[in-house]
């Protein structure tokens, strides 16, 4: 399985596989027409609530990690199942918008994707 996380900012690249935005909400700056995305999947985002809550605050990395995690477990099967299809046939980019590359919603979808493939 190949799972790679990568900004939305940054540019595409041939390595990228199918390209996957995991943000709920659009991010600012980013034309949708020069996004090279192949699928926009904001019903995989945190709620609303958790990500508000979260805050990109790092001491609440563990609780949002295992909230988010939750989530997930209760969230659209078929959607992650596809993206695991993917990531095991073309290579499969994670894009979020969040500046802290470590400690975000894409890293713990990647982890997901990953420990219950």
């Amino acid at each position: 399985m190949n799972i790679q996380l990568k900004r939305i900012y940054d540019p595409a690249s041939e390595e990228d596989g199918y390209r996957v935005l995991v943000d709920g909400m659009w991010p600012r700056g980013v034309a949708k027409r020069n996004a090279a995305l192949d699928e926009w999947c904001r019903e995989l985002a945190p709620s609303k609530s958790l990500r508000q809550w979260f805050g990109h605050d790092r001491a609440r990395w563990d609780e949002f990690h295992r909230a988010y995690r939750a989530e997930l477990r209760e969230g659209d099967g078929e959607t992650l199942a596809r993206l695991r299809e993917h990531a095991r046939r073309d290579g499969l980019t994670l894009l979020f918008a969040a500046r802290d590359v470590e400690y975000n919603n894409a890293r713990v979808l990647k982890d997901h994707l990953e420990d219950d493939a």
